[in-house]
């Protein structure tokens, strides 16, 4: 999984069915690709599935380097009983025009332990088919966590929740870091103004924006980012992470904020 991805959540919100030109839909993601980026990171709940992946099969990228990540939700509709969570995952794989996902998260916690169970038990299935390459969970803490583990199988390869200054989620990092479970952060750029400050001074000597510096700060971690940007020149800058790297010292001072 690349360590930097792009968010999808609000691409395409005002073309909610599929034109016919791929030029015109969604060009926050095809500055994205064009720039370099493959990870994409989906969801169902996000209502843009088929046109995303109508995007992704138009553009010239070859789907073997893409990294496709999408979300079954936690509703009834999805996971009231096997049936129902194999046909979303079989709509999803429909909208990518694509006979595997690189990554199927469940979004949410699923408070029902006998749906959990049976969601989780077709996550199994397809992963076990080739036809889902990762299972993992969103925003998911340590209660789910251990109910999971009383019946899973494949452990959960990644938790996709929020990391940011704002939300540190310290203690549950340390948790995914014990169980050996790959933190991706969503909403990775949210810090508060006066944070913002250290980070652009901590940025000055490393010719960095601050906004650089605290991606850089997760990926240091072992966290995968999945900023989102609807501006090219931000979406290049997030990805300009590999020519330099944060010191001890500043690492504590960011920690520290």
């Amino acid at each position: 999984m690349p360590i930097v991805g792009t968010g999808t959540n609000t691409y395409g919100k005002e073309n909610n069915e599929y034109n016919g030109s791929v030029t015109n839909e969604i060009p926050e993601l095809l500055s994205a690709l064009e720039l370099g980026y493959r990870s994409i990171d989906a969801a169902i709940m996000y209502r843009n599935e088929e046109l995303v992946g109508r995007v992704l099969a138009e553009s010239t990228v070859p789907r073997e380097e893409l990294f496709i990540t999408t979300k079954v939700p936690a509703d009834e509709e999805y996971t009231s009983s096997k049936e129902a969570t194999r046909a979303a995952i079989d709509n999803s794989l429909k909208n990518f025009q694509t006979d595997y996902l690189d990554l199927l998260l469940i979004h949410f916690p699923i408070e029902d332990k006998v749906q959990f169970k049976n969601t989780w038990e077709v996550f199994e299935e397809y992963y076990e088919a080739g036809k889902l390459k990762a299972i993992g969970v969103s925003n998911f803490g340590k209660e789910y966590l251990d109910e999971l583990k009383k019946f899973a199988k494949v452990k959960p390869a990644v938790n996709q929740i929020q990391i940011n200054l704002k939300e540190s989620n310290k203690d549950l990092l340390a948790l995914l870091k014990e169980e050996g479970i790959t933190p991706v952060a969503w909403g990775p750029m949210k810090a508060e103004a006066h944070q913002k400050e250290v980070l652009d001074e901590i940025g000055e000597a490393y010719k960095k924006s601050g906004a650089q510096v605290l991606l850089k700060y997760q990926i240091q971690r072992g966290v995968v980012v999945i900023p989102k940007s609807h501006n090219r020149e931000n979406q290049a800058s997030n990805l300009d992470l590999i020519d330099f790297a944060l010191s001890d010292e500043d690492m504590k001072k960011i920690e520290s904020l």
